[in-house]
């Protein structure tokens, strides 16, 4: 079997989120004992904690929810750009090269991501500019290692409107940071949550 890469972050109590938003939270509902044969436990948390993706519902009120999204879309060749650098967008010019013979489906290494227990405040993204350019080669998906690929303090959501304008595919808050850039397989398939906005994801990658 060919190597699986986890690039997943671990959904645990206290892990970071965006601010205001719902934490991850974990409740016992059976404990096995006298009277009971198994460990039953309940979770709540936002749609956006941890590895998720975005329906175009989070951006647009007449957007698709993420159970209406083609699966096909998450599962298929990709390529790993290393994206890192000292500015808050990362603009086409510093990933042009890393993209000859691309497949449409790419993940961007924007920071090193240490510790998953903070939110990473002030983190680099993509230029709405950069995301333009990326449609027009045919990308179909975008991931990144950060929560967003607008800036968290951004009010209209530069980069998710060219994405919807394009019909792109976000994949946010991956773990990319011991990922060499290269090409493999991506498989990172969204919860079926009927109706909503977004769902968690467990992607891996297959060399």
């Amino acid at each position: 079997m060919k190597e699986l890469i986890d690039i997943s972050p671990a959904l645990r109590v206290g892990m970071g989120v965006f601010p205001g938003d719902a934490p991850f939270a974990v409740s016992q509902t059976f404990t096995i004992g006298p009277d009971c044969p198994a460990n039953v436990a309940s979770i709540a948390m936002s749609t956006h904690c941890g590895a998720h993706v975005d329906a175009p519902l989070h951006y647009d009120p007449a957007g698709a929810s993420i159970d209406r999204l083609d699966l096909g879309d998450f599962i298929g060749p990709a390529r790993v750009v290393d994206a890192r650098g000292n500015d808050p967008l990362c603009y086409f010019e510093e990933i042009a090269a890393a993209l000859d013979g691309a497949p449409p489906r790419l993940l961007f290494k924007l920071m090193d991501r240490g510790d998953q227990m903070a939110w990473p405040a002030g983190f680099r993204t993509l230029a709405p500019e950069t995301v333009e350019r990326l449609a027009l080669r045919g990308t179909r998906l975008i991931g990144v290692d950060v929560p967003s690929v607008d800036p968290e303090t951004s009010k209209d959501l530069p980069s998710h409107m060219v994405c919807r304008r394009h019909d792109i595919r976000i994949v946010e808050n991956l773990v990319l940071a011991g990922v060499t850039p290269g090409d493999y397989e991506l498989i990172a398939l969204p919860l079926k949550l009927s109706g909503l906005d977004a769902a968690p994801v467990r992607a891996v990658l297959r060399r």
